[in-house]
């Protein structure tokens, strides 16, 4: 079992389904697509293009999943990282709808792949409610209902709602996402890779891309002791790409995560009691469901939080992830880390995909920004399409074209942007506590001052 570069085990790799080993490319081969890199994207696309009847094959640095797309929090959601206001201030009302529609299809996508395919070990459960920990109702209400103008499938959950299910006091309202869900997701990948074969894909591990001549009608992709021609090459490797291809590299700002899964707590599902994912995100964030839920010792949580420009020793996170679980719910106790790992995820200036064709015959669908599983799916079939039926529904994401990220400079600035953030951010989340206990200090008063001006009972 392979550890990551950061030498971390991921409780996902300690509970991963068999799946064999793929052999390093040795032959030169021609197909009719080469797809670079074995995340959700690539797999996706692979087996797309395959079940066309199109040949292709799918090139691994690494072994499938190894990055970010087997080792983050396994949350399908719908939508995308920018935010919705954003999105239509920039592209307009009905544009946003139509991106919103391909991004909940990535949602179903996925979903049907694990039911068309069976997949193993995936073990989706229903649900995300993404929770304020600054606002009584306001501006949840106000998101939920631009997001139903986009058709999205949300409802509205009000403070004593979301703390039947969440008992906390850092919780107000949430907006509840029924048709979200969340899986396992490196089996997810072993099950897209399985698929992909199983349409007749060709895929091979070890086997980093190390050059790209995208001229020609074939284009050559080199590997360390072979060669693939072929009319069609996607990059879907996210940051991995950067020694590739250099200029696509510097469109992403590398994001490391950091992921724990608890020691059994028992009891958990008595405090913890939606089954669904959870975010908790007013900039300073986390995210987290319930894992080995059958478990006769206890359930264990996963729990992410932290974001760090560059990427750091997860084992330096597990105290403050720990401490992250006992501030919002400190009647579980002292939980402990079982394993902690990260994950690095590229982001765009703009926090949208990179979907499309960048000069003819060479595609790109990278930049997830940590909103990556349905977007992941979405790219992956139109890309597909686009190569294999000419359908360009993919330029739908023209307004998001390829932008220079500012290099090291512009990595600092996003950092210290990030922490300002987070900043503002706490400080909103203690004043709406503060206010919470002044009200509850006033409410305590007044019927103080009613039960003194009724005097003793009769």
């Amino acid at each position: 079992m392979a550890e990551h570069g950061d030498g971390s085990l991921s409780w996902y790799q300690t509970t991963q389904v068999a799946s064999p080993e793929r052999p390093r490319l040795s032959f030169d081969l021609d197909v009719d697509v080469c797809v670079v890199g074995a995340g959700f994207a690539g797999l996706t696309l692979a087996r797309e293009v395959a079940r066309r009847g199109w040949s292709v094959a799918v090139l691994e640095g690494a072994q499938i999943g190894w990055a970010a797309s087997g080792r983050n929090t396994g949350f399908v959601l719908p939508g995308f990282s920018e935010g919705i206001d954003d999105i239509i201030e920039r592209i307009g009302l009905d544009h946003a709808k139509q991106l919103w529609q391909l991004s909940q299809g990535g949602v179903d996508y996925v979903r049907a792949a694990i039911a068309e395919e069976a997949m193993p070990g995936v073990d989706p459960v229903d649900g995300w409610l993404h929770v304020s920990k600054s606002d009584p109702g306001r501006q949840t209400a106000a998101q939920v209902e631009r997001l139903r103008w986009l058709g999205a499938e949300v409802e509205m959950w009000p403070v004593e709602r979301v703390r039947a299910a969440l008992p906390s006091d850092y919780y107000f309202s949430a907006a509840h996402f029924p048709r979200a869900f969340h899986i396992h997701p490196l089996n997810y990948a072993l099950g897209l890779a399985a698929a992909a074969e199983k349409a007749g894909a060709r895929i091979f591990e070890d086997t980093p891309a190390v050059a790209v001549d995208p001229a020609g009608v074939r284009k050559r992709v080199q590997t360390p002791a072979a060669t693939v021609r072929a009319a069609h090459v996607v990059l879907a490797g996210n940051v991995h790409l950067d020694t590739l291809m250099p200029r696509l590299g510097a469109t992403l700002i590398p994001l490391t995560t950091y992921v724990m899964v608890t020691e059994p707590i028992p009891g958990l599902s008595e405090t913890v009691r939606y089954r669904g994912a959870v975010s908790d995100t007013d900039r300073a964030d986390n995210h987290y469901r319930i894992v080995d839920g059958d478990r006769p010792d206890g359930q264990r949580l996963m729990w992410s939080g932290h974001v760090t420009i560059p990427e750091r020793a997860p084992a330096k996170f597990a105290r403050s992830l720990e401490a992250s679980v006992r501030r919002i719910f400190p009647q579980l106790g002292a939980v402990k880390a079982a394993s902690v790992w990260s994950g690095t995820f590229g982001r765009t200036l703009h926090r949208m995909p990179q979907i499309g064709e960048i000069q003819h015959g060479l595609w790109v669908a990278s930049g997830f920004s940590g909103h990556g599983i349905n977007t992941t799916a979405m790219a992956g079939e139109l890309i597909a399409r686009g190569i294999v039926e000419a359908d360009d529904t993919w330029r739908l994401f023209a307004p998001y074209e390829l932008v220079w990220a500012g290099g090291k400079a512009g990595r600092a600035v996003a950092r210290a942007l990030y922490l300002g953030r987070q900043q503002k951010a706490l400080a909103r989340e203690a004043l709406a506590r503060a206010r919470e206990r002044a009200r509850r200090r006033k409410a305590r008063k007044a019927e103080a001052a009613r039960a003194e001006t009724a005097g003793p009972p009769a």
